[in-house]
């Protein structure tokens, strides 16, 4: 309850009259108590394309664990024995009011605010240990969010907002959300539909084209030392160090 009421109140808020918090401090998820990081997948036609999987006629819904949840700028901890860790910059959804069986027409009022993600996927054990997309998903700093919560009235159309990551400064996902295939409001009322929604869940929308698994002639990956740079138009930008299992500070 009290954290849907600081949810609500952040639209009241006047920046102008907040303290200035001095120096350089570490960012870390910018919302508390979440209990379902949600996530949607195939989510761009485009991306679809590239991983060779036809264009979902309904929200493809895994779980991130939420333990993986970390701060926008933590170090990445690749998993030992992957090979195949990838990116996978995305928006995110902050839900402000609960709510099951949410309408359509309705769902934006839920919203409290976006949020830049980083979808981090082990692909080998996402997609070639069985059918469950969720154990390449959640494992421990899979999961950076942030730097900010940004509210709906500072966004704006939450569904033309540019996005792009970069590998060791190499551009490799440069989109929009403009090309969604579900829209975050048709997204928030079909998870309402299927779960609880809660005060501080997060659901994370899905990616453009320019994964690691979609590049061209051969799919890379990120290794220990690679640096991982994205950001969201409005939403801020997150940078990484990808490191090994037990190099973690």
């Amino acid at each position: 309850m009290l954290l849907a009421t600081g949810l609500s109140a952040l639209g009241t808020l006047d920046p102008e009259r907040l303290p200035l918090v001095e120096g350089e401090p570490r960012y870390g998820v910018p919302v508390a108590g979440t209990r379902k990081f949600i996530a949607i997948g195939l989510n761009y036609a485009d991306h679809a394309a590239e991983s060779n999987l036809p264009v979902p006629v309904e929200p493809v819904v895994f779980n991130k664990w939420v333990s993986c949840l970390q701060g926008p700028n933590d170090p990445v901890v690749i998993p030992a024995g992957s090979t195949k860790t990838d990116w996978e910059v995305e928006l995110g959804v902050v839900i402000g009011r609960g709510g099951h069986g949410i309408a359509e027409a309705d769902a934006l009022d839920h919203v409290a605010g976006y949020v830049t993600v980083n979808d981090v996927s082990e692909r080998h054990w996402q997609l070639e240990r069985g059918m469950t997309w969720d154990k390449g998903k959640g494992f421990p700093t899979f999961g950076p969010v942030g730097p900010w919560l940004v509210t709906p009235d500072e966004v704006g159309d939450a569904q033309a907002l540019s996005m792009w990551l970069d590998v060791n400064g190499r551009r490799v996902q440069d989109g929009s959300t403009r090309t969604m295939i579900f829209g975050v409001a048709a997204i928030v009322a079909y998870c309402s539909r299927i779960m609880l929604l809660e005060p501080g869940d997060i659901i994370t929308t899905g990616t453009p084209p320019g994964v690691g698994m979609g590049q061209k002639p051969e799919p890379w990956y990120l290794k220990p030392g690679d640096v991982v740079t994205l950001g969201i138009e409005k939403l801020g930008e997150q940078r990484q160090t990808f490191v090994a299992a037990g190099d973690a500070a």
